[in-house]
């Protein structure tokens, strides 16, 4: 069975978690370190994808600064999304050659991940035709952006646990302008950091098939662990 090495960290300023990535990718395609999972929490920030346009941000830079929210074009597909505490934010670092070369097979896993995590808290998520990401009856629970260098993937998704929900309506989310955005708390899920993140560590391991190993501060390439 393959093996996935995790850091499960905190709360990371973006630009410190999107650098650890470049470097982590950078490695992976050396072979200097294993296939890796990141789980980690932002300060508020709102990243602009590839697809994106800074028209899809609704506010102007003084509300931004009242808001302490941050603005970064990003290296990944999609337009504009939302990143702060109370999410859970998942960049795999994974050789793709090693898990199917196909990148639309990889983002259906990563929904499916997703799916099978609120699934345990009752809530039932699913697909919509045409779009990226998972949705409930509620609105769409969960976005997903991800980036290749080399085959091997780095960004990933953010489940909404119980993020400040007022931020979302500061943007169109994904571009998308017609459809609300949701939470677990929406439903009335109250879960600690900790126990989401072994649900969803132990639907990455399910839906992956790989095993799972926690690495320390320092291990597997990362000095900011």
């Amino acid at each position: 069975m393959k093996q996935v090495c995790l850091l499960n960290l905190k709360r990371i300023p973006y630009p410190a978690a999107w650098e650890m990535q470049l470097k982590m990718v950078a490695q992976r395609r050396k072979g200097e370190i294993e296939d890796s999972l990141i789980l980690l929490e932002h300060d508020p920030v709102f990243t602009v994808g590839r697809a994106g346009s800074h028209t899809n941000i609704k506010v102007d830079d003084s509300v931004l600064k009242t808001e302490n929210i941050s603005v970064y074009d990003v290296d990944r597909g999609g337009d504009v999304t939302y990143h702060g505490p109370g999410q859970v934010v998942c960049y795999p670092i994974l050789d793709l050659t090693k898990h199917g070369r196909d990148m639309h097979r990889y983002v259906r896993q990563l929904e499916e991940v997703i799916i099978r995590t609120v699934s345990e808290y009752g809530i039932e998520g699913f697909r919509e035709k045409g779009l990226t990401g998972v949705w409930t009856e509620q609105g769409k629970i969960a976005a997903i952006g991800v980036g290749v260098k080399g085959w091997v993937s780095m960004h990933g998704f953010a489940l909404n646990v119980r993020p400040n929900m007022q931020h979302f309506s500061m943007i169109n989310p994904c571009g998308i302008t017609d459809r609300p955005v949701a939470s677990m708390e929406y439903f009335g899920v109250t879960v600690s950091r900790n126990e989401i993140c072994r649900q969803v560590i132990e639907k990455f391991a399910e839906v992956f098939e790989v095993k799972i190993v926690p690495v320390r501060s320092g291990e597997n390439g990362s000095s900011k662990a």
